[in-house]
């Protein structure tokens, strides 16, 4: 039983690090794309890029869209800078609006 649970939390902790790599590319490249990149650090590049995922996740779903066919890595980076983009730009619009 206790090789079932380390094999799960492997899985998950291998889950967690591919989504952190995920995130951080596609909130780096929507940071450059938005030119939010020089305020933006490393965290926060993961951070938009993760929330990003969940966005574009939701979108793509919902509109039918399918990433592309390939390297399942590629497709989250895709997915992932979209709603990343979507975000930052979302942002920036809200604080243009506050001023």
């Amino acid at each position: 039983m206790d090789g079932v649970m380390l094999a799960a939390s492997d899985q998950t902790l291998s889950l967690i690090v591919f989504w952190l790599i995920v995130g951080g590319v596609a909130g780096w490249l929507a940071s450059l794309v938005a030119r939010t990149g020089d305020r933006m650090g490393c965290l926060l590049n993961i951070a938009v890029g993760v929330v990003g995922a969940v966005i574009g996740g939701w979108l793509f779903r919902n509109l039918g869209i399918k990433p592309p066919a390939g390297h399942p890595y590629l497709g989250s980076i895709l997915v992932s800078f979209v709603g990343a983009l979507i975000l930052l730009l979302l942002l920036r619009l809200l604080s243009s609006l506050r001023r």
